[in-house]
């Protein structure tokens, strides 16, 4: 199909490009303002776009369910620092509802160069193909894929194809998923992008990969026999090459926002050193137990210093070259590194390695009570080669080394595997069988957590009899709506407990409230804080998903100059803030506060929550949940491991004194600790919901949505289940 690319106005094309892969047509659309303006972009207009497909009973593998891919008007503007994410939206394999992952890299960025606010893909293609998108001839076509199995054969394959017809390297780039999100439920996409700074062994130049990693939105593009997506495009030129309405405004605001960065990130996290792996240092600090060790049981261990940000930084990572995952990014933390394969098809090769970051260091690392960090950064190589995502595999696994620990599982279960704390050799193999499907508990493990712990069960039962050990696995299956966690033991953080059950629709991640941070520096005091947090926290994580923004020059670099505005939560770095208002100002002509701007992102909220509770129904409040595991110990054992701290919570909650407490039984102890936080917990939800306009069973009010906007927006589907589940006629 032959078009022509569209002028940028305001940083949006006005345009959304729609494939059917089952019919083999294209067809270009405009975009409706009213909708583009009341949903802004990125996360908020991909889920507008699901819902506009979704039907009750919709499926994530059903042909007619859409994968959306979508910038955000602020997207790809390299004038600003972190200005290269875009939004991969469908339903979820894992979790039957709305899956939302973003990703770094060009991708987005090349998908608005070549005239698309948004790219929406239905139906299930008769084989393998590949998607191209030529900005330069003004051509999108379909091309069979070749027959490869593996992410990075594949990539070198598209990069010699294309490259051989003369496109330079700087003008490729695609997305791809491998063979592990064929077997698995939680398939991840890659997206490649050449870097041309970065030196590998004496050579300048090599393409890398950022991941759209959770809720297995990989398996979503593989089940539609797409294996590729690739767009051949570059960066605009001129004068006000991105149609800002005040250009001078938002360089400007870039400049400011790269000062910040430039000032502040070496004498702090140092994110351009150590990347986002310098958070394990904080997160296993003795007064705080937030790294997770062994499937979430303890919380801090002195061999993390070996997986740490500052060893990787002197030992492994490859500083040469500009790190930023898009041009003009000045906080490079993409930080990666050589290694030698121990395993796998590639035994014996040296291989480039983009990570690990904080989650897949903690993930394959300390979770797994193994603190090599070659094994992990073989492991993030491997699981980006099969196309899965490194979180889901890992937490996966470290679940089936305490049921293994616990006598839930046997050798028998495992194909012999010893899957016994630290083992590397098992961990490894089981990786690979699982992104094979090979072996019948590898089969299981890859359709998620959720039938996993049914499957344990039935197993033991039918060796032990007895009780049925469901409930028990439950307390540490380390998932909510049946997504993995990622990497925060949450003991003493009320706020990302809640954060984890409620305000993270998706499941258990931490996009839309990492809070945790903030919360053990203190921040919240007060139950009322806390649920005011689990608002406006996200409005801004999310409000950045919309617009095609990084987060991290924002959460991950303070602005000194926030600690002199008053009356404001500084934690949220409101002088920073209000340079992504001049920048948002600048491009749309708009004038608005910051905090208005990302007030906008309670719409989009809203509407994943009602598409939640379409598929949920009168259990959403049930799925607001998170495992015993993440509120508290699990075992008396558990308990004592943190006697001292668990027994002065305990002498506070009982009001007694500590000596009476301690002269108490661990048992006893535990319940009062556990009954208390559960408690803390239910009220904090029911507040937050509350601050919603939520009903107390998690259902957004008529009125709420109607104040918001949305109602209309909805379809008739919605709106008659939203009033049903509100006990509304």
């Amino acid at each position: 199909m032959r078009y022509e690319i569209s002028r940028l106005e305001n940083g949006y094309t006005n345009r959304i490009l729609t494939i059917d892969m089952d019919k083999g047509a294209i067809n270009i659309s405009e975009l409706d303002r009213s909708s583009r303006d009341f949903f802004t972009g990125g996360r908020g207009l991909g889920l507008y776009l699901l819902h506009k497909k979704y039907v009750p009973g919709m499926k994530a593998l059903d042909p007619n369910n859409p994968l959306i891919f979508a910038p955000g008007p602020l997207g790809g503007i390299p004038q600003f620092p972190g200005a290269g994410k875009c939004m991969a939206v469908s339903l979820s394999p894992l979790t039957g509802i709305p899956g939302v992952s973003n990703f770094g890299g060009l991708f987005g960025a090349y998908l608005k160069y070549a005239g698309f606010d948004a790219l929406e893909i239905n139906g299930i293609a008769q084989q393998s193909t590949m998607i191209v998108i030529d900005a330069f001839k003004g051509e999108i076509f379909f091309m069979d894929a070749p027959a490869i199995d593996h992410v990075f054969d594949l990539e070198q394959a598209i990069i010699d194809h294309f490259s051989d017809l003369g496109h330079k390297k700087k003008n490729i780039v695609f997305l791809t998923t491998g063979l592990g999100a064929a077997n698995t439920f939680y398939g991840c996409i890659n997206s490649h992008y050449y870097d041309p700074t970065k030196r590998v062994c004496e050579i300048k130049g090599l393409f890398r990969t950022k991941q759209a990693g959770r809720t297995g939105l990989g398996t979503v593009m593989i089940h539609k026999k797409v294996r590729a997506i690739v767009i051949l495009a570059k960066f605009p030129h001129g004068d006000n090459p991105y149609g800002a309405h005040n250009w001078d405004r938002v360089k400007q605001a870039g400049a400011r926002l790269h000062k910040v960065v430039r000032e502040i990130d070496p004498k702090s996290l140092r994110m351009n050193r150590k990347g986002s792996a310098g958070l394990i240092a904080f997160m296993n600090k003795e007064s705080y137990k937030s790294l997770p060790v062994k499937n979430f049981q303890l919380g801090t261990d002195p061999r993390a210093e070996y997986i740490c940000g500052k060893y990787y930084e002197q030992h492994l990572f490859e500083h040469r070259g500009n790190d930023g995952c898009f041009p003009g990014c000045n906080l490079g933390c993409t930080k990666g590194g050589l290694v030698t394969l121990k395993t796998g098809r590639k035994n014996g090769s040296q291989v480039w390695v983009d990570g690990p970051e904080y989650e897949t260091a903690a993930a394959f690392g300390s979770n797994l009570d193994i603190w090599d960090p070659e094994f992990i950064m073989e492991a993030n190589w491997l699981c980006d080669d099969y196309g899965i995502d490194t979180i889901t595999a890992a937490v996966i696994i470290a679940f089936l080394m305490e049921c293994f620990q616990r006598g839930y599982l046997t050798k028998e279960d495992t194909d012999g595997l010893e899957l016994t704390w630290g083992n590397q050799e098992a961990a490894m193999e089981l990786l690979h069988r699982i992104a094979r499907g090979k072996s019948q508990i590898a089969r299981v493990a890859g359709t998620g957590m959720e039938p996993l712990i049914g499957w344990i069960s039935a197993k033991y039962m039918q060796r032990n009899g007895g009780t049925d050990p469901k409930e028990e696995l439950k307390s540490f299956a380390m998932q909510t709506k049946g997504l993995p966690f990622s990497l925060y033991r949450t003991h003493r953080s009320l706020s990302m407990q809640a954060s984890y059950a409620a305000a993270s629709d998706i499941g258990a991640h931490h996009a839309a409230a990492w809070l945790i941070k903030v919360d053990l520096l203190g921040a919240f005091p007060t139950l009322e804080d806390k649920a005011t947090a689990l608002i406006t926290y996200p409005r801004v994580r999310l409000g950045n998903d919309n617009l095609g923004l990084c987060k991290l020059p924002w959460v991950d670099v303070f602005n000194p100059a926030s600690e002199e505005i008053k009356n404001t939560d500084i934690y949220i770095n409101p002088a920073s803030q209000s340079i992504y208002a001049d920048f948002y100002n600048g491009m749309l002509g708009t004038e608005m506060t910051w905090q208005d701007i990302f007030s906008r992102t309670d719409r989009d909220i809203n509407l994943q929550r009602v598409m939640n509770a379409m598929v949920f129904g009168t259990d959403t409040l049930k799925r607001d949940w998170i495992p015993e595991r993440a509120i508290g110990p699990t075992d008396d054992a558990l308990y004592e491991a943190e006697k001292d701290y668990n027994d002065g919570e305990v002498s506070r909650i009982a009001g007694k004194p500590l000596a009476e407490i301690q002269a108490m039984s661990s048992s006893e102890k535990r319940q009062i600790l556990m009954d208390h936080r559960k408690k803390e917990l239910s009220k904090l939800i029911q507040t937050y919901y509350e601050k919603r306009g939520w009903s107390s069973s998690g259902i957004p009010k008529v009125d709420t949505l109607r104040q918001l906007g949305l109602w209309q927006y909805m379809s008739q589907e919605a709106q008659a289940d939203v009033t049903r589940l509100n006990g509304e006629s």
